[in-house]
């Protein structure tokens, strides 16, 4: 009787895992605000974290289980290139042929002359107080081709809603969406099943750093509060004196605290229409 054997590729060594491994890593690091920020959110220190880089270690399973689970991949990016997979980002999230032609192009056509990057000051009417206003501050930045904003919902908000105020339950995330006119915004707060849409157009403005528009919220109607109002952002870019001093003042306000441009634009004695 004859025995054979399948031929097969050989195997690759471990250096060359541990490459395959750090260059995936790299790649998703990319999304990360920061490397700092990301070693802090896995909880690895910055030092061990270069070396899974360079490809000079691998990482131990339950490093591996946090990395893949931040990143929400499985633990092939050990073994083959992200493409592979199926992980690599074609720069649209409606990519599926179904919604291609029609959804896709408008997350990938903000660039800044439409909506640049950097901090913004908000205002608008108080979904939970309709006779107050709420302004706070958002960060918008890029993430390859996309466009995305981070902000915290103020503390007066989430008391409201019987939730807690600790800044992970009223951090909220979002996409920037091209427009006609201008742009658009989907946010939510974390693993939460409601939403908020905001359209926004640029103002004619001294500074030339204003966006108007309106807000609305993905809840049932009722008529204690709106679901709708008009929304006024300022582009503060990234000068730290105005940052700093729009972080101090967030929450919940009386109309004449808000800022002079910010009144006018949100027509408080206007019905929305």
């Amino acid at each position: 009787m004859t025995y054979t054997q399948d031929v097969k590729s050989p195997s690759p060594n471990p250096a060359e895992l541990r490459m395959v491994f750090g260059e995936n890593l790299r790649h998703l690091s990319a999304r990360a605000e920061s490397i700092s920020a990301l070693c802090r959110a896995l909880g690895i220190n910055r030092t061990q974290f270069n070396r899974y880089l360079t490809g000079e270690s691998f990482p131990r399973p339950d490093i591996l289980y946090r990395i893949c689970q931040h990143f929400d991949t499985d633990a092939r990016i050990l073994l083959e290139p992200l493409h592979s997979l199926g992980d690599e980002e074609d720069g649209s999230l409606f990519s599926l042929p179904f919604l291609k032609d029609f959804a896709g192009s408008g997350f990938t056509s903000v660039n800044e002359m439409l909506f640049p990057v950097g901090f913004y000051r908000f205002s608008r009417v108080s979904f939970f107080d309709p006779g107050r206003y709420t302004m706070g501050l958002v960060r918008v930045h890029r993430d390859g081709d996309l466009v995305m904003l981070r902000g915290f919902e103020a503390k007066e908000a989430t008391s409201r809603q019987g939730l807690p105020t600790a800044p992970r339950t009223r951090e909220y995330r979002g996409l920037v969406i091209a427009q006609e006119g201008g742009i658009s915004i989907i946010a939510s707060r974390r693993n939460a099943l409601t939403s908020s849409y905001s359209f926004l157009s640029r103002a004619p403005s001294f500074e030339n750093n204003h966006w108007v528009g309106y807000a609305t919220r993905t809840v049932a109607e009722t008529s204690l509060v709106p679901r709708v109002t008009r929304l006024v952002y300022e582009h503060l870019g990234h000068d730290t004196g105005k940052i700093l001093a729009a972080a101090r003042k967030q929450g919940i306000f009386a109309l004449e605290e808000l800022p002079a441009y910010h009144r006018t634009q949100l027509k408080p004695n206007e019905p929305f229409a």
